[in-house]
């Protein structure tokens, strides 16, 4: 096996997969900017790409296969899938291996209702011996070529980390980042690190080698490396961390406010012109827009120009408002 994994430094740090967010033409700015060290795709139904491939949309340039595209730039990079059907989960890995992806990653966290009544996401801490066998169906899949990971909670209604996370253990994940709250919890509380620390414990007295990465309101690279001291945990996922900072995991940056500001319209307009070049004819405009409050942000004049973003409908019409603006403050 080609254990990518087993190569990264310690600790490492990762850009979490967030819908609509960290997309082919996301994660191509941020590989330019400030690379984590491991890249994941959105997370993508295995159901959904097995019908479609049913029905012929097979090529690179179909809907669902789109999630999948990644450049050379943002390897390693692991692709995500959710599914609650083990065959479905085979045959998404079985795509993985031949995409050339570095990991596939289960995702075992997911909190949305439409999901979970699949039986996949978050609804899988409550089916421990259905999570094990759709690990098992992964590495058939992939031909036990690739280092399979999941993405869990503490659990659903209720902390149950010391019952779940040896279940996954004993099947031998490469990896196993935890959001460091349950899913009845939501985002509304702030994340139990602590947990993080007694999830290194358990892996630890299993004399387990899976690694343990924590995930939950890491507010930079510094953050993350305290997170890291205090719990032991192997690596950070950082999240919404990256909104408006495609430098976040840059060494440096630039404290200088217009440099800043004139650094941000750029790369959004490059962000821009990427997602309408390699997804505009699949997903709404109206995605780039919920980029617009943390890209433009915190300067003088930053609300005034992102109230004009947010009439528009195409790059050009962005690209005019951001070139007449920062004609001002360069004149």
């Amino acid at each position: 096996m080609n254990n990518f994994w087993e190569r990264l430094k310690r600790p490492f740090f990762c850009l979490a997969p967030m819908a609509n967010v960290t997309d082919a033409a996301f994660r191509r700015v941020i590989a330019k900017y400030g690379k984590p060290d491991v890249f994941w795709t959105e997370f993508v139904s295995a159901d959904g790409l097995f019908h479609r491939d049913e029905l012929g949309d097979k090529n690179s340039r179909g809907v669902l296969r789109r999630d999948l595209l990644f450049t050379k730039n943002e390897k390693p990079i692991v692709a995500q899938f959710f599914t609650s059907k083990p065959q479905m989960m085979e045959y998404a890995a079985k795509l993985a291996l031949e995409l050339g992806f570095d990991g596939i990653d289960i995702n075992m966290g997911c909190p949305d209702k439409s999901i979970e009544k699949q039986g996949s996401g978050a609804a899988l801490c409550k089916n421990p011996p259905l999570a094990r066998e759709l690990i098992r169906s992964a590495k058939i899949g992939c031909q036990n070529k690739l280092p399979v990971s999941v993405k869990i909670r503490l659990g659903y209604n209720k902390d149950i980390l010391e019952e779940w996370l040896p279940e996954l253990l004993a099947e031998d994940v490469a990896a196993i980042t935890i959001h460091a709250r349950t899913r009845k919890e939501m985002s509304k509380v702030p994340a139990h690190w602590n947990r993080i620390k007694d999830a290194v414990g358990i892996r630890n007295s299993l004399n387990s080698k899976t690694l343990i990465i924590g995930n939950g309101d890491v507010l930079d690279l510094n953050d993350a490396r305290k997170k890291v001291e205090e719990t032991g945990c192997d690596g950070v996922m950082l999240g919404k961390a990256i909104f408006g900072n495609p430098f976040l995991f840059a060494v440096k940056k630039n404290p200088d406010e217009t440099t800043q500001a004139k650094l941000r319209l750029q790369v959004l307009l490059e962000h821009i012109k990427l997602f309408e070049e390699l997804l505009g004819d699949i997903k709404p405009f109206a995605i780039m827009k919920k980029h617009f409050k943390a890209y433009v942000s915190g300067w003088d004049g930053a609300k005034e120009l992102r109230m004009k973003l947010m009439d528009t409908e195409t790059y050009e019409e962005v690209e005019n408002i951001i070139k007449a603006y920062l004609s001002t403050i360069e004149s």
